[in-house]
Protein backbone atom coordinates (compact mmCIF):
# COMPACT_ATOMS: atom_id res chain seq x y z
CA UNK A 1 0.00 0.00 0.00
CA UNK A 2 1.23 3.72 -0.78
CA UNK A 3 2.56 5.22 2.33
CA UNK A 4 0.11 8.19 1.52
CA UNK A 5 -2.76 6.28 1.02
CA UNK A 6 -5.35 5.47 4.53
CA UNK A 7 -5.97 1.71 5.10
CA UNK A 8 -8.87 2.36 6.01
CA UNK A 9 -11.65 4.99 3.73
CA UNK A 10 -14.91 5.38 2.75
CA UNK A 11 -16.52 4.08 -0.85
CA UNK A 12 -16.46 6.65 -3.53
CA UNK A 13 -13.16 8.05 -2.51
CA UNK A 14 -10.24 7.27 -4.97
CA UNK A 15 -7.97 10.06 -5.13
CA UNK A 16 -4.33 10.17 -3.79
CA UNK A 17 -4.33 12.33 -0.96
CA UNK A 18 -1.58 15.42 -1.36
CA UNK A 19 0.96 15.90 1.03
CA UNK A 20 1.03 19.63 2.71
CA UNK A 21 2.96 21.02 5.58
CA UNK A 22 0.26 22.36 8.36
CA UNK A 23 1.23 26.32 7.11
CA UNK A 24 -0.19 25.87 4.04
CA UNK A 25 -3.30 24.44 5.25
CA UNK A 26 -3.92 27.01 8.28
CA UNK A 27 -3.23 30.49 9.51
CA UNK A 28 -2.30 31.91 12.70
CA UNK A 29 -5.02 34.03 15.44
CA UNK A 30 -3.65 35.45 18.03
CA UNK A 31 -3.48 34.13 21.64
CA UNK A 32 -3.33 35.66 24.88
CA UNK A 33 -1.84 35.39 27.52
CA UNK A 34 -4.73 35.49 30.04
CA UNK A 35 -4.32 33.68 33.28
CA UNK A 36 -6.99 32.71 35.68
CA UNK A 37 -7.30 36.18 37.22
CA UNK A 38 -9.15 37.63 34.10
CA UNK A 39 -11.95 35.05 35.01
CA UNK A 40 -15.16 36.40 36.18
CA UNK A 41 -18.63 34.97 37.74
CA UNK A 42 -20.39 37.51 35.72
CA UNK A 43 -21.53 36.90 32.15
CA UNK A 44 -19.69 39.40 30.16
CA UNK A 45 -20.28 37.90 26.77
CA UNK A 46 -16.18 37.06 26.51
CA UNK A 47 -15.37 33.43 27.57
CA UNK A 48 -11.92 32.33 26.87
CA UNK A 49 -10.15 28.79 26.01
CA UNK A 50 -7.50 28.68 28.78
CA UNK A 51 -5.01 25.49 28.58
CA UNK A 52 -6.25 23.92 31.32
CA UNK A 53 -9.74 23.54 30.16
CA UNK A 54 -8.38 21.99 27.24
CA UNK A 55 -6.86 19.04 28.98
CA UNK A 56 -9.82 18.82 31.56
CA UNK A 57 -11.96 18.87 28.70
CA UNK A 58 -13.56 21.81 29.14
CA UNK A 59 -13.13 23.25 26.10
CA UNK A 60 -12.89 20.34 23.07
CA UNK A 61 -15.34 20.74 20.79
CA UNK A 62 -17.07 23.94 21.67
CA UNK A 63 -20.41 24.51 20.79
CA UNK A 64 -23.40 26.81 22.65
CA UNK A 65 -23.63 24.50 25.91
CA UNK A 66 -19.87 24.66 26.27
CA UNK A 67 -19.45 25.74 30.15
CA UNK A 68 -16.41 28.03 28.90
CA UNK A 69 -15.11 30.89 31.69
CA UNK A 70 -16.35 34.09 31.60
CA UNK A 71 -13.58 36.92 31.07
CA UNK A 72 -13.76 40.79 31.57
CA UNK A 73 -14.21 42.33 28.58
CA UNK A 74 -11.11 43.80 26.36
CA UNK A 75 -10.25 44.67 22.61
CA UNK A 76 -9.22 41.14 21.49
CA UNK A 77 -8.57 39.55 18.53
CA UNK A 78 -11.75 37.37 18.35
CA UNK A 79 -11.91 33.47 17.52
CA UNK A 80 -14.30 32.19 14.54
CA UNK A 81 -16.36 29.19 13.60
CA UNK A 82 -14.25 26.28 13.01
CA UNK A 83 -10.84 28.17 14.20
CA UNK A 84 -9.02 25.38 16.42
CA UNK A 85 -6.60 26.19 19.49
CA UNK A 86 -3.90 23.76 20.94
CA UNK A 87 -2.37 23.80 24.58
CA UNK A 88 0.83 24.44 23.71
CA UNK A 89 1.96 23.31 27.43
CA UNK A 90 1.80 20.02 29.55
CA UNK A 91 3.25 18.30 32.37
CA UNK A 92 3.80 14.96 30.48
CA UNK A 93 4.50 14.73 26.34
CA UNK A 94 1.11 12.99 26.00
CA UNK A 95 -0.92 16.38 26.58
CA UNK A 96 1.47 18.30 24.11
CA UNK A 97 -0.83 20.15 21.34
CA UNK A 98 -4.37 18.63 22.65
CA UNK A 99 -6.94 20.42 20.43
CA UNK A 100 -10.26 22.04 21.07
CA UNK A 101 -12.29 23.68 18.36
CA UNK A 102 -15.43 25.81 17.64
CA UNK A 103 -17.62 24.04 16.02
CA UNK A 104 -20.58 26.75 15.90
CA UNK A 105 -21.46 30.48 15.71
CA UNK A 106 -22.04 30.97 19.63
CA UNK A 107 -23.66 33.58 21.10
CA UNK A 108 -20.62 34.69 23.15
CA UNK A 109 -17.31 35.94 21.59
CA UNK A 110 -13.99 33.55 22.19
CA UNK A 111 -10.56 34.44 23.18
CA UNK A 112 -7.96 32.24 22.76
CA UNK A 113 -5.73 32.60 26.11
CA UNK A 114 -2.73 31.18 28.36
CA UNK A 115 -0.92 28.64 26.68
CA UNK A 116 -2.75 28.09 23.40
CA UNK A 117 -2.14 28.43 19.69
CA UNK A 118 -4.62 29.43 18.06
CA UNK A 119 -5.36 28.39 14.02
CA UNK A 120 -7.58 28.65 11.38
CA UNK A 121 -7.91 26.69 8.60
CA UNK A 122 -7.91 27.93 4.96
CA UNK A 123 -8.01 25.43 2.83
CA UNK A 124 -8.92 22.28 4.83
CA UNK A 125 -12.09 20.67 7.19
CA UNK A 126 -11.96 22.25 10.69
CA UNK A 127 -12.80 18.69 11.93
CA UNK A 128 -11.01 17.01 9.83
CA UNK A 129 -7.88 18.83 11.19
CA UNK A 130 -8.78 18.41 15.10
CA UNK A 131 -9.22 14.83 14.50
CA UNK A 132 -6.01 14.80 13.09
CA UNK A 133 -4.26 16.35 15.98
CA UNK A 134 -5.60 13.57 17.92
CA UNK A 135 -4.49 11.10 15.85
CA UNK A 136 -1.26 8.92 16.56
CA UNK A 137 0.35 10.65 13.18
CA UNK A 138 0.43 14.28 15.03
CA UNK A 139 0.60 13.02 18.66
CA UNK A 140 4.27 11.07 17.90
CA UNK A 141 5.04 14.32 16.13
CA UNK A 142 4.46 15.72 18.91
CA UNK A 143 6.63 13.79 21.52
CA UNK A 144 9.60 13.89 18.93
CA UNK A 145 9.33 17.82 18.84
CA UNK A 146 8.49 18.43 22.44
CA UNK A 147 10.93 20.31 24.80
CA UNK A 148 10.81 20.22 28.24
CA UNK A 149 11.50 19.24 31.45
CA UNK A 150 8.46 19.23 34.17
CA UNK A 151 6.73 21.56 32.07
CA UNK A 152 6.70 20.10 28.45
CA UNK A 153 5.50 22.40 25.48
CA UNK A 154 5.99 22.62 21.69
CA UNK A 155 6.53 25.73 19.89
CA UNK A 156 4.75 27.62 16.82
CA UNK A 157 7.13 27.19 14.25
CA UNK A 158 6.98 23.48 14.99
CA UNK A 159 3.69 22.88 14.99
CA UNK A 160 3.08 24.47 11.92
CA UNK A 161 6.25 22.27 10.05
CA UNK A 162 4.22 19.47 10.74
CA UNK A 163 3.11 17.32 7.45
CA UNK A 164 0.86 15.08 6.36
CA UNK A 165 -1.10 13.66 3.47
CA UNK A 166 -4.70 15.20 3.09
CA UNK A 167 -7.54 14.10 1.01
CA UNK A 168 -9.74 16.37 -1.05
CA UNK A 169 -12.04 18.35 1.55
CA UNK A 170 -15.38 16.58 0.62
CA UNK A 171 -13.10 13.45 1.98
CA UNK A 172 -12.08 15.30 5.27
CA UNK A 173 -15.47 16.42 5.81
CA UNK A 174 -16.74 12.81 5.50
CA UNK A 175 -14.50 11.61 8.27
CA UNK A 176 -14.17 14.31 10.64
CA UNK A 177 -18.58 13.95 10.73
CA UNK A 178 -17.68 10.36 11.68
CA UNK A 179 -15.20 10.73 13.93
CA UNK A 180 -17.79 13.79 15.82
CA UNK A 181 -20.68 11.32 15.21
CA UNK A 182 -18.32 8.52 17.57
CA UNK A 183 -17.56 11.04 20.07
CA UNK A 184 -21.06 11.39 20.39
CA UNK A 185 -21.56 8.27 20.91
CA UNK A 186 -18.99 7.63 23.59
CA UNK A 187 -20.13 10.65 25.59
CA UNK A 188 -23.51 8.96 25.78
CA UNK A 189 -22.44 5.60 26.41
CA UNK A 190 -20.13 7.56 29.30
CA UNK A 191 -23.19 9.19 30.53
CA UNK A 192 -25.35 5.85 30.48
CA UNK A 193 -22.28 4.28 32.71
CA UNK A 194 -22.56 7.40 34.62
CA UNK A 195 -26.22 7.18 35.24
CA UNK A 196 -26.19 3.34 36.28
CA UNK A 197 -23.36 4.13 38.53
CA UNK A 198 -25.06 7.04 40.39
CA UNK A 199 -27.95 4.90 40.70
CA UNK A 200 -26.37 2.16 42.28
CA UNK A 201 -24.82 4.54 44.87
CA UNK A 202 -28.12 6.04 45.25
CA UNK A 203 -29.90 2.42 46.10
CA UNK A 204 -26.81 1.81 48.39
CA UNK A 205 -28.21 4.60 50.68
CA UNK A 206 -31.93 4.01 50.72
CA UNK A 207 -32.03 0.07 50.32
CA UNK A 208 -29.98 0.01 53.56
CA UNK A 209 -30.97 1.61 56.77
CA UNK A 210 -29.42 4.96 57.98
CA UNK A 211 -27.27 4.87 61.17
CA UNK A 212 -29.53 4.21 63.83
CA UNK A 213 -32.30 3.19 62.09
CA UNK A 214 -33.98 0.01 61.50
CA UNK A 215 -35.97 0.80 58.08
CA UNK A 216 -35.07 1.31 54.72
CA UNK A 217 -36.31 4.06 52.49
CA UNK A 218 -36.67 2.38 49.57
CA UNK A 219 -38.22 -1.88 50.40
CA UNK A 220 -39.59 -4.25 47.92
CA UNK A 221 -43.27 -4.95 48.32
CA UNK A 222 -44.56 -7.09 50.62
CA UNK A 223 -42.01 -6.69 53.58
CA UNK A 224 -42.69 -4.57 56.69
CA UNK A 225 -40.88 -5.93 59.34
CA UNK A 226 -38.09 -4.17 61.07
CA UNK A 227 -34.58 -4.81 60.40
CA UNK A 228 -32.49 -6.51 63.29
CA UNK A 229 -29.26 -5.52 64.37
CA UNK A 230 -26.78 -8.32 65.32
CA UNK A 231 -23.36 -8.48 65.56
CA UNK A 232 -21.27 -9.36 62.53
CA UNK A 233 -20.11 -12.35 63.31
CA UNK A 234 -23.31 -14.02 63.88
CA UNK A 235 -23.39 -14.31 60.17
CA UNK A 236 -20.17 -15.82 59.40
CA UNK A 237 -19.75 -19.19 59.58
CA UNK A 238 -15.98 -19.52 58.25
CA UNK A 239 -13.25 -17.29 58.24
CA UNK A 240 -9.73 -17.23 56.46
CA UNK A 241 -7.35 -15.25 56.97
CA UNK A 242 -3.69 -15.38 55.71
CA UNK A 243 -2.49 -12.07 56.58
CA UNK A 244 1.17 -11.17 57.36
CA UNK A 245 2.05 -14.95 55.12
CA UNK A 246 4.03 -14.38 51.70
CA UNK A 247 5.94 -16.54 49.98
CA UNK A 248 9.29 -15.43 51.13
CA UNK A 249 8.26 -15.91 55.07
CA UNK A 250 7.21 -19.58 54.11
CA UNK A 251 10.39 -20.03 52.11
CA UNK A 252 8.02 -20.76 48.87
CA UNK A 253 8.64 -19.34 45.81
CA UNK A 254 6.06 -18.70 43.04
CA UNK A 255 5.20 -20.88 40.04
CA UNK A 256 3.48 -19.36 37.07
CA UNK A 257 0.82 -21.57 37.24
CA UNK A 258 -1.55 -23.71 39.44
CA UNK A 259 -3.57 -21.38 42.14
CA UNK A 260 -4.14 -17.75 41.81
CA UNK A 261 -3.41 -16.23 45.21
CA UNK A 262 -6.09 -13.42 45.77
CA UNK A 263 -4.85 -10.11 47.66
CA UNK A 264 -5.86 -6.58 48.49
CA UNK A 265 -4.20 -5.36 45.19
CA UNK A 266 -6.49 -7.35 42.75
CA UNK A 267 -9.69 -7.86 45.11
CA UNK A 268 -11.60 -4.95 43.39
CA UNK A 269 -14.85 -3.43 44.13
CA UNK A 270 -17.01 -6.38 43.39
CA UNK A 271 -14.65 -8.15 41.41
CA UNK A 272 -11.80 -9.69 40.84
CA UNK A 273 -8.80 -8.06 38.75
CA UNK A 274 -6.48 -11.09 38.12
CA UNK A 275 -4.13 -8.97 35.67
CA UNK A 276 -2.84 -7.16 39.32
CA UNK A 277 -0.13 -8.97 41.55
CA UNK A 278 -1.40 -11.88 39.82
CA UNK A 279 0.63 -14.63 41.40
CA UNK A 280 0.06 -18.12 41.57
CA UNK A 281 1.91 -20.74 44.26
CA UNK A 282 1.88 -24.95 43.14
CA UNK A 283 -0.01 -27.12 45.09
CA UNK A 284 2.74 -27.86 48.28
CA UNK A 285 2.11 -23.70 48.47
CA UNK A 286 -1.33 -24.40 48.67
CA UNK A 287 -1.14 -26.91 51.31
CA UNK A 288 0.75 -25.31 53.34
CA UNK A 289 -0.85 -21.60 53.40
CA UNK A 290 -3.97 -22.60 54.00
CA UNK A 291 -4.40 -25.85 54.93
CA UNK A 292 -5.75 -27.47 51.99
CA UNK A 293 -8.74 -24.65 51.88
CA UNK A 294 -9.40 -23.84 48.34
CA UNK A 295 -11.75 -20.72 48.18
CA UNK A 296 -14.94 -21.29 46.20
CA UNK A 297 -17.18 -19.99 44.13
CA UNK A 298 -19.10 -16.83 45.98
CA UNK A 299 -17.08 -16.70 49.06
CA UNK A 300 -17.27 -12.73 49.97
CA UNK A 301 -13.45 -11.55 50.33
CA UNK A 302 -12.79 -7.99 52.53
CA UNK A 303 -9.87 -6.34 51.82
CA UNK A 304 -8.51 -5.33 55.36
CA UNK A 305 -5.79 -2.58 54.73
CA UNK A 306 -3.89 -0.98 51.55
CA UNK A 307 -6.96 -0.57 50.45
CA UNK A 308 -9.45 -1.29 53.17
CA UNK A 309 -13.32 -1.58 52.39
CA UNK A 310 -12.94 -3.47 49.07
CA UNK A 311 -15.40 -6.55 48.83
CA UNK A 312 -15.57 -8.88 45.77
CA UNK A 313 -16.51 -12.74 45.17
CA UNK A 314 -14.57 -15.64 44.34
CA UNK A 315 -16.07 -15.73 40.87
CA UNK A 316 -15.38 -19.34 39.84
CA UNK A 317 -14.08 -22.79 41.22
CA UNK A 318 -11.37 -22.36 38.91
CA UNK A 319 -8.71 -22.72 42.18
CA UNK A 320 -7.84 -19.65 44.15
CA UNK A 321 -5.94 -19.12 47.61
CA UNK A 322 -5.43 -16.46 49.82
CA UNK A 323 -2.98 -13.75 50.00
CA UNK A 324 -2.37 -10.90 52.45
CA UNK A 325 -3.96 -8.40 53.86
CA UNK A 326 -7.70 -9.94 52.38
CA UNK A 327 -10.33 -11.98 54.57
CA UNK A 328 -12.66 -14.55 53.45
CA UNK A 329 -15.80 -15.33 54.26
CA UNK A 330 -18.44 -18.52 54.38
CA UNK A 331 -21.69 -16.88 55.76
CA UNK A 332 -24.19 -18.67 57.78
CA UNK A 333 -26.61 -19.77 55.35
CA UNK A 334 -29.42 -19.85 57.89
CA UNK A 335 -28.80 -15.96 58.56
CA UNK A 336 -27.39 -14.64 55.41
CA UNK A 337 -26.69 -15.27 51.79
CA UNK A 338 -23.14 -14.11 50.53
CA UNK A 339 -24.28 -11.79 47.70
CA UNK A 340 -26.32 -9.65 50.29
CA UNK A 341 -22.88 -10.03 52.37
CA UNK A 342 -21.11 -8.73 49.84
CA UNK A 343 -23.26 -5.79 48.86
CA UNK A 344 -24.12 -4.99 52.78
CA UNK A 345 -20.25 -4.93 53.41
CA UNK A 346 -20.52 -2.14 50.69
CA UNK A 347 -23.38 -0.22 52.20
CA UNK A 348 -22.29 3.22 53.41
CA UNK A 349 -23.32 3.00 56.60
CA UNK A 350 -21.58 -0.41 57.28
CA UNK A 351 -18.21 1.19 55.27
CA UNK A 352 -18.29 3.94 58.09
CA UNK A 353 -18.65 2.12 61.10
CA UNK A 354 -15.43 -0.30 59.44
CA UNK A 355 -13.72 2.52 58.95
CA UNK A 356 -14.27 3.91 62.57
CA UNK A 357 -13.26 0.64 63.81
CA UNK A 358 -9.87 0.62 61.54
CA UNK A 359 -6.39 1.79 63.10
CA UNK A 360 -2.70 3.10 61.12
CA UNK A 361 -1.68 6.13 59.51
CA UNK A 362 -1.84 6.62 56.15
CA UNK A 363 -2.58 2.94 55.50
CA UNK A 364 -5.27 2.27 57.66
CA UNK A 365 -7.11 -1.43 58.45
CA UNK A 366 -8.98 -3.60 59.91
CA UNK A 367 -8.54 -6.64 62.16
CA UNK A 368 -10.47 -9.86 62.70
CA UNK A 369 -10.47 -8.78 66.31
CA UNK A 370 -11.85 -4.93 65.61
CA UNK A 371 -14.63 -6.78 63.05
CA UNK A 372 -16.25 -8.54 66.93
CA UNK A 373 -16.62 -4.99 67.78
CA UNK A 374 -18.99 -4.58 64.18
CA UNK A 375 -22.09 -4.85 64.40
CA UNK A 376 -24.70 -4.87 61.46
CA UNK A 377 -28.77 -4.19 60.91
CA UNK A 378 -30.03 -6.72 58.24
CA UNK A 379 -33.24 -8.51 56.94
CA UNK A 380 -35.04 -10.70 59.34
CA UNK A 381 -35.28 -13.19 56.62
CA UNK A 382 -33.12 -14.51 53.69
CA UNK A 383 -36.10 -14.08 51.20
CA UNK A 384 -35.88 -10.41 51.56
CA UNK A 385 -31.94 -10.28 51.95
CA UNK A 386 -31.77 -12.77 48.17
CA UNK A 387 -34.16 -9.89 46.82
CA UNK A 388 -31.60 -7.19 47.52
CA UNK A 389 -29.03 -9.47 46.11
CA UNK A 390 -30.36 -10.26 42.42
CA UNK A 391 -31.25 -6.47 42.44
CA UNK A 392 -27.64 -5.68 42.83
CA UNK A 393 -26.57 -8.44 40.95
CA UNK A 394 -28.51 -7.09 37.82
CA UNK A 395 -27.41 -3.65 38.83
CA UNK A 396 -24.02 -4.83 38.41
CA UNK A 397 -24.76 -6.58 35.10
CA UNK A 398 -26.27 -3.30 33.61
CA UNK A 399 -22.50 -1.51 35.04
CA UNK A 400 -20.72 -3.94 33.69
CA UNK A 401 -22.40 -4.08 30.12
CA UNK A 402 -22.39 -0.33 29.88
CA UNK A 403 -18.58 -0.59 30.56
CA UNK A 404 -17.58 -3.11 27.75
CA UNK A 405 -19.79 -1.00 25.11
CA UNK A 406 -17.94 2.33 26.15
CA UNK A 407 -14.17 0.16 25.86
CA UNK A 408 -15.71 -0.84 23.51
CA UNK A 409 -16.10 2.70 21.13
CA UNK A 410 -12.55 3.73 22.67
CA UNK A 411 -10.99 1.09 20.96
CA UNK A 412 -12.86 1.24 17.69
CA UNK A 413 -11.96 5.42 17.80
CA UNK A 414 -8.00 4.27 18.62
CA UNK A 415 -8.52 1.94 15.79
CA UNK A 416 -9.95 4.12 13.19
CA UNK A 417 -7.44 6.81 14.07
CA UNK A 418 -4.73 4.92 13.42
CA UNK A 419 -6.48 3.92 9.70
CA UNK A 420 -8.05 6.68 8.63
CA UNK A 421 -4.46 9.37 8.97
CA UNK A 422 -1.50 8.62 7.32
Amino acid sequence: MNENIPEFRFNNFTSTPKKYGLSEIVERVKSYSLSRDVETKEYTGYKYIHYGDIHKKVANIIDQRSQLPNIKTGDYELLKKGDIVIADASEDYQGIAIPSMINVETSYKIVAGLHTIALRPIQADSLFIYYLFNSQTFRKYGYKVGTGMKVFGISISNVMKFESFFPNTNEQSKIGVFFKQLDETIILQQQLLNDHKQLKKAMLQKMFPQKGETFPKVRFTGYTDDWEQRKFFENIQNTIDCRGKTPKKLGMNWSNSGYLALSALNVKNGYIDPSVDAHYGNKELYKKWMGGRELQKGQVLFTTEAPMGNVAQVPDDKGYILSQRTIAFDVNSEKMTDVFLAILLRSPTVFNDLSALSSGGTAKGVSQKSLLGLKVVVPTTVYEQKKIGLFFQQLDDTIALHQKKLETYQELKKAMLQKMFV
